[in-house]
């Protein structure tokens, strides 16, 4: 029987963008070298989910075209809409407010997207197949437009989160809600995409657990948050843990797999940001000795999870998606 999947999909990034800097800058594209050679090392094929300013990065792009030569990874597209081109603001500062790509016209988000991918293929020379969208910002006529221009997979679902706190453009409604979308890998209905359909489109959303799958849990969840108080009591008692990085998580993360593996899970999804490796590219790592314990775990949790998993890129997914084998997916926590 096959071995269920483990995808690895890093947002390839331009540093720290969670401080909004005025003046973008791709440093963490040498830390990602280690980081490849450690995915390697347990057979693990991570999907680089490239940006405007990372495909401008000669660091990245050295490493993905040998990636790509070696069939040792995947080049796939993330678009950040502020900073790619063609640029007509959105917002009177879009630097500082990153508006998500569906608050823009339809026309000018299927520009940026013909933009993103036509110079991603270019530049290396491959069709881009897979694809996150910045920020989480999905939607059907986002869908459609990656569908239009060849795409085959999408990972821009967290099922049972919601963006609607995070502003984009300030006189927007916020980000997608997600709470009630699949937590499995789906064929996109392109009227709904919280449904399951005929598109050629395959959504693999990241894995998540989360105790407001259940329905009790999610009401509970909806009269928590209605003051800040319950919003702060409901963080507490009803995170959710995803299966990526943060700060100081390995016990998390060796717990999903154990339970992907009771519940015969399709695949488990990693969800990484690049400059998450680089010291200071996140508050969670600030230094070089916080990077050193970082790998330290990363080394355990992909040892644990090779035992177990079979390494693919999202496209190598995607194509081994309808196969038999693959084992059923189960929903419990």
């Amino acid at each position: 029987m096959m071995k269920p999947a483990l995808l690895i999909t890093v947002d390839t990034e331009g540093d720290n963008l969670w401080a909004r800097p005025r003046q973008v800058e791709t440093r963490n594209a040498t830390y990602l070298p280690r980081f490849q050679e450690l995915c390697e090392k347990y057979g693990f094929k991570p999907t680089y989910l490239t940006n405007w300013e990372m495909a401008h990065a000669p660091a990245f792009v050295e490493l993905g075209r040998d990636a790509l030569r070696r069939r040792t990874a995947e080049i796939g597209m993330h678009l950040h809409a502020w900073d790619t081109p063609p640029l007509l603001p959105l917002t009177p500062d879009d630097s500082a407010t990153h508006p998500y790509l569906t608050e823009y016209p339809a026309g000018l988000l299927r520009a940026k997207i013909g933009t993103m991918t036509e110079y991603l293929e270019d530049l290396f020379g491959t069709k881009m197949l897979s694809h996150r969208a910045g920020r989480f910002g999905f939607d059907a006529v986002y869908a459609r437009a990656l569908v239009d221009f060849g795409y085959q997979v999408d990972c821009s679902v967290t099922p049972y989160v919601s963006w609607q706190r995070q502003a984009g453009d300030p006189a927007g409604v916020g980000g997608p809600d997600f709470t009630s979308f699949p937590a499995d890998a789906y064929f996109l209905d392109l009227d709904d995409i919280a449904r399951s359909g005929a598109s050629p489109l395959l959504e693999v959303p990241v894995t998540i657990l989360s105790p407001k799958r259940l329905g009790p849990v999610r009401i509970l969840q909806r009269q928590l948050d209605r003051t800040a108080l319950g919003r702060r009591v409901a963080a507490r008692l009803l995170a959710d843990r995803w299966f990526g990085i943060e700060s100081d998580n390995k016990a998390t993360l060796l717990d999903i797999i154990r339970i992907a593996r009771r519940e015969r899970r399709a695949y488990l999804e990693f969800f990484l940001h690049s400059s998450e490796l680089m010291p200071g590219g996140r508050s969670w790592f600030p230094d070089a000795a916080s990077i050193e314990r970082l790998y330290r775990d990363l080394d355990e949790v992909f040892h644990a999870a090779a035992q177990h998993f079979e390494g693919q890129t999202l496209a190598e997914f995607r194509r081994r998606f309808d196969d038999s084998s693959v084992p059923s997916v189960r929903h419990a926590v």
